[in-house]
């Protein structure tokens, strides 16, 4: 196992996390610790960080030092951004905290800061084209991205600390300021005309893009607490920021969501964010909850796991990552999705379930016995607890609670199960018809395969407008399998409204029927070429 720890010294706050990468590959957060700094405060006329701020800095390196022994950590990767990077006597502090705390910070640039929080933005959010603000304290990075690459980027001196401090806007807004705040932040964004790109959304990191989203969620009394992929309109955004600059320090002090220790700069982040909007002609605004330190992260795991940098295909990469943490063999799990996937595909007249939805059932096929490492008697409901809460890139909310419901009925029907307000302000009587007939068709691939030993090599799905077939392709006769699927048979009559006939054959017949089907089309292949020579 490797345990690797990354810390990021902002102009606002610094962060540490620790992760764990196992044999196997998988890898997940186990330590978490965030100091506030603000070292974008710290600077004097000459643009020097001040004795305060080396002394806060070595001392929260020192503290990150101690927890990184606790933690014993393998590796460490320190990085520091725009207060230092901008301060003139920023590499006097790099070189007093490795002597003082061993710890090597490493300045990176505004180019290279943007591009590692695009990978952690590319990396869990399944977006093709967008642009990316990463506001913090000291400066703001903007990417523009299309089919998942950049195409531009930037970063600008301006953050929520610092342009705070510019225009002295701590406690209230007046609003002669907030014009001159406007003018000011809008001649900066000008320079960069590739901002204006029409429909595109507007993807936030950092913290002042996260409590943004908070406060909005509070405000609607948004059931989940997730902010990671909540997207919001634009009218939303104006409607939350036009209440905002008319406040106080003390009255934002009691707004939901907003922690005291961002009370003070947040009408500067949000003006920022207010005017990026009108910048870019954003219609809309998503969250990332994953930005620089996920991008540090996904650079070390790639080179020391020998993986590709961006994932191809984030759904899939997070929920065997998910899988690879709980299961000790994933060999169960997988001959069940393809059993499950094999009932889908082949019954599509029958479920009448659009295909989009096929990789919910994949997700919660693959990942439907996860919580046996809790308790095998109820795992049911403790895989889907897992599911609604594991870190599953590429799902909006409501596809991952539905995906997580999927898992929780792959035993049977049982909506005790999903009794808390989560489940029921975000799924309508629709999504649970949608759910029973799925988590229908992974209990019987479950049942296919309830010995755990693949009895059951394959099967094919039929549906001739009167019955349901399904042939199952077996070595000898799968007793165990056959007494499980036929405990469900009734439960598909009520959800289909027919009867569910089941066939057994040697696996040697579903290779000829598979030699046939393939001799047949070659030989249609062969004469429409005849007939295209004609």
């Amino acid at each position: 196992m490797q345990r690797i720890a990354i810390i990021d010294i902002g102009s606002n706050s610094a962060r540490l996390v620790v992760s764990h990468i196992y044999k196997n590959g998988a890898y997940n957060m186990v330590y978490n610790q965030k100091e506030a700094l603000r070292l974008s405060q710290k600077v004097n006329e000459q643009n020097m960080l001040t004795e305060e701020a080396f002394t806060s800095t070595i001392d929260t390196l020192k503290s990150f030092a101690h927890m990184c022994k606790i933690y014993q950590a393998d590796k460490i990767i320190a990085v520091a951004t725009a207060a230092i990077r901008n301060a003139v006597n920023g590499k006097e502090l790099i070189a007093r905290a490795a002597q003082e705390t061993d710890i090597q910070l490493h300045i990176i640039s505004g180019k290279t800061e943007a591009y590692i929080s695009y990978l952690g933005v590319i990396n869990t959010l399944d977006v093709k084209n967008g642009i990316i603000f990463d506001l913090g304290g000291g400066s703001t990075e903007l990417i523009l991205f299309k089919n998942r690459k950049i195409l531009e980027s930037v970063s600008i001196p301006l953050g929520a600390v610092n342009t705070t401090s510019m225009f002295n806007i701590r406690n209230e807004m007046p609003p002669d300021v907030f014009t001159k705040l406007n003018a000011f932040i809008m001649d900066c964004l000008d320079k960069y005309p590739w901002l204006k790109q029409k429909n595109l959304p507007l993807i936030g990191v950092g913290g002042t893009a996260r409590t943004v989203a908070k406060i909005i969620q509070r405000a609607k009394k948004y059931p989940a607490t997730k902010i990671h992929n909540y997207a919001y309109p634009i009218q939303t955004f104006r409607s939350f920021f036009n209440k905002l600059r008319t406040t106080n320090l003390e009255q934002r002090k009691k707004i939901s969501g907003l922690s005291s220790e961002r009370s003070d700069i947040i009408l500067a982040g949000s003006s920022i964010i207010s005017c990026l909007l009108e910048a870019t002609g954003a219609k809309k605004l998503i969250t990332s909850g994953c930005g620089l330190r996920e991008g540090l992260f996904y650079d070390y795991y790639s080179k020391s796991n020998n993986v590709t940098l961006i994932a191809k295909n984030i759904l899939e990469r997070s929920r065997e990552n998910t899988l690879n943490l709980f299961e000790t063999d994933t060999r169960h799990a997988h001959h069940i999705t393809k059993l499950a996937l094999t009932m889908f595909d082949g019954w599509t007249e029958l479920h009448k379930i659009r295909k989009g939805y096929r990789r919910l059932l994949e997700t919660a096929a693959l990942l439907h016995d996860i919580g046996i490492t809790i308790n095998f008697y109820s795992h049911a409901r403790h895989s889907a607890y897992m599911i609604q809460n594991a870190k599953l890139f590429g799902l909006t909310h409501k596809e991952q609670i539905i995906t997580s419901a999927i898992a929780g009925w792959h035993n049977g029907v049982s909506k005790n199960y999903f009794k808390d307000r989560f489940y029921k302000e975000m799924l309508t009587e629709s999504n649970w018809k949608l759910i029973n007939k799925l988590a229908l068709l992974l209990a019987l691939s479950e049942s296919l395969d309830y010995s755990e030993a693949r009895m059951v090599r394959g099967l094919k799905a039929d549906f001739d407008k009167k019955n349901a077939v399904l042939k199952i392709y077996a070595d000898n006769i799968p007793s165990i399998e056959m007494h499980q699927i036929k405990s469900h048979i009734a439960w598909f009559k009520k959800t289909f409204g027919t009867d569910l006939i089941i066939e057994v054959h040697k696996e040697e017949e579903q290779e000829l029927a598979l030699t046939k089907n393939t001799d047949d089309n070659a030989l249609t292949q062969l004469l429409q070429e005849l007939d295209a020579d004609k």
